[in-house]
């Protein structure tokens, strides 16, 4: 049902072809930039301060970055896409499954391909005027991302870059957090259980074929994989799409993705 075979063999061939002068397409293809992928240096100063914690920020180069970030969403669609395992599900639990896991799927695409960014501060966020206003009377816009925020996700990015997943990991990783069953409302609900036992035991399997004098690393990626699920949904919309689909509704932008054909 779930082979080995089918989350690491999986390939995207087409997708980008079929509609080239659609809204999707503008919005969410580029052309990668080489240069963000570098990976970060771990030997980052750590934010300790409250009030630069809660620094809006944005980033540094958001038209290289959201290209790159575009692109890596182009791919998880894509590899979500050709699980036939996925594929036959209801397109109700398909919709359901993506809505609830783009973010995590998303990250590991964004570790996968060693990809970095930089923030900078919002304009109008300094912290002279929050201290002088007080972060009660500083004017916010909601769900704008923070510098806590983003310490937050690169931290998890570093626990993935640690753990220095291979391609076939990293596939048996992103099924095993797309079949979730904990999604409310999905009408397949026991053949997604099912689905996620053999895209764990998949997973496992590939561990300990690497790693087999290794007893404690397949809970190390499980760690890994339960910590990247708590990056908020819309830091990442606010920070890696909202300077291009503007006010798009995300979530109606990755049905029409995985959908279109």
């Amino acid at each position: 049902m779930f082979p080995l075979e089918e989350i690491t063999h999986t390939t995207c061939t087409g997708y980008q072809d079929q509609h080239p002068h659609t809204i999707l397409y503008n919005i969410l293809s580029g052309k990668e930039s080489g240069y963000l992928n570098t990976k970060l240096n771990h030997n980052a100063t750590a934010h300790n301060c409250h009030c630069e914690q809660r620094r809006t920020v944005c980033l540094k180069y958001p038209k290289a970055t959201c290209q790159v970030a575009s692109s890596v969403l182009v791919k998880t669609i894509c590899f979500v896409r050709s699980l036939p395992s996925f594929s036959q599900l209801p397109s109700g639990d398909q919709s359901l499954l993506l809505r609830h896991c783009w973010v995590p799927l998303f990250l590991l695409g964004l570790a996968q391909e060693k990809i970095v960014f930089e923030v900078t501060d919002e304009p109008n966020s300094s912290i002279l005027r929050q201290i002088l206003l007080g972060p009660q009377l500083t004017e916010r816009k909601p769900d704008r991302p923070t510098l806590a925020g983003v310490h937050k996700l690169r931290t998890c990015l570093h626990h993935i870059w640690d753990l220095d997943l291979s391609p076939k990991e990293y596939a048996c990783l992103k099924g095993a957090l797309l079949f979730n069953p904990a999604v409310h409302g999905l009408s397949a609900l026991l053949l997604i259980e099912g689905l996620q036992r053999e895209a764990q035991k998949a997973l496992q399997e590939v561990i300990y074929g690497r790693h087999p004098e290794d007893t404690v690393f397949f809970g190390h990626v499980l760690l890994a994989a339960s910590t990247i699920q708590t990056v908020s949904h819309s830091l990442v919309t606010e920070l890696f799409f909202k300077p291009v689909i503007g006010n798009t509704n995300m979530l109606h932008l990755l049905t029409d993705m995985l959908f279109v054909q």
